[in-house]
């Protein structure tokens, strides 16, 4: 087993792997909440490390064509659509900051349970054609072009039109940009028979490719199904956490790239500093979903070096709600192996010593 990585309790890598002149741990903190499903940080990520293109795949997932963590996807950003229940959606001008509270109509527009007041162009307010305009059987609902149209999914109907508010649901996309997350307890190098893998002095892991032998040991031993072997190469790839870049003091391609500041780069545990204080944030803006995943030293992994800011449970994201280093219980494996060995060889003496005499 390489060393560096200790199998259980407090670690600070870097140091644990040899590094004595080691600075503070780097890694990524992910804001979900203001993550805008741009892919900048994939497309970053392919060109800063040559990452081969992953094709033109239409998945049906939404607008989600990467799929998954893959040896040609070292960033996924993912789209989870969800049902949302319409009524249950708070008045967008209800008790607005910069004026009074808006009116029962209006909130109730916004909220999507009442009929809008207002004119149509080019329409007096009142007639007939007005008021079959708002209703949606009008010419323009017709889709003759002279007015808005209800371009909904096939087969359903405007909203609000032929059900309840109780019944009717919305949809919200939860996005989030993943990536692996550089363990504290990483599994992946206790396996790795060559020292392909290895930790660097920021605490992060890395592959070494002209090392890797292609056993695949690592991929298996990975909690959350990050790393993978590339079609034709057989060797595994994954983030790097962009190494190259961290030793020239620059921010990695993806963070660099992010224009919203969805992915942040810096010292661990400033980051999760700023984490707490971002879901506190939310929570008091009325988010109690809001949540961190892989931030706690604590957990099964020892804490994650990419952590995340979610809003939803670990699996909705399609992230294991406990992780825990797969490789945690090798000692004691190990032992009960020995054990059994012994008692089969004593048995084996014993057998031979009683039929001899």
């Amino acid at each position: 087993m390489p060393d560096g990585n200790s199998l259980y309790g407090p670690l600070d890598p870097a140091p644990d792997a040899g590094w004595t002149s080691a600075g503070p741990r780097m890694g990524f903190f992910t804001d979900t909440s203001v993550c805008i499903g741009c892919k900048a940080c994939e497309v970053a990520c392919k060109e800063w490390n040559a990452v081969p293109e992953s094709g033109f795949d239409l998945l049906g997932m939404s607008y989600d064509n990467t799929g998954a963590l893959t040896a040609n996807s070292w960033r996924h950003v993912a789209f989870v659509e969800q049902p949302v229940p319409a009524g249950h959606r708070t008045a967008t001008f209800a008790g607005n900051p910069t004026g009074g509270s808006a009116g029962a109509t209006s909130a109730a527009v916004a909220a999507g349970t009442g009929a809008a007041t207002g004119t149509t162009p080019g329409v007096p307010a009142g007639s007939p054609d007005a008021a079959a305009r708002m209703a949606g059987t009008g010419s323009s609902a017709a889709g003759d072009g002279a007015g808005p149209r209800f371009l909904g999914m096939p087969g359903a109907a405007p909203p609000g039109r032929d059900t309840g508010v109780e019944t009717r649901t919305d949809f919200r996309w939860l996005m989030m940009s993943d990536v692996c997350k550089h363990c504290t307890h990483a599994a992946c190098l206790d396996v790795c028979p060559t020292g392909s893998l290895f930790r660097t002095e920021f605490g992060t892991v890395v592959v070494q490719e002209d090392i890797c032998n292609g056993c695949g040991y690592c991929i298996s031993a990975c909690p959350y199904g990050v790393i993978d072997q590339r079609r034709g190469d057989g060797r595994a790839w994954k983030c790097t956490l962009c190494y190259d870049r961290l030793g020239a003091g620059m921010t990695p391609a993806c963070a660099q790239a992010c224009p919203t500041e969805s992915i942040q780069y810096g010292p661990l545990d400033e980051l999760r500093d700023r984490a707490a204080q971002r879901v506190a944030t939310l929570h008091e803006r009325g988010v109690p979903q809001a949540r961190l995943y892989g931030h706690d030293p604590t957990d099964g992994v020892g804490g994650d070096g990419a952590f995340f800011l979610l809003l939803d449970e670990p699996e909705v994201y399609g992230l294991p709600p406990d992780p825990v280093v797969t490789t945690r219980d090798l000692p004691r494996m190990w032992r009960r192996a020995g054990l059994a060995a012994l008692a089969m060889t004593a048995a084996a003496v014993a057998a031979f010593v009683g039929g001899s005499s």
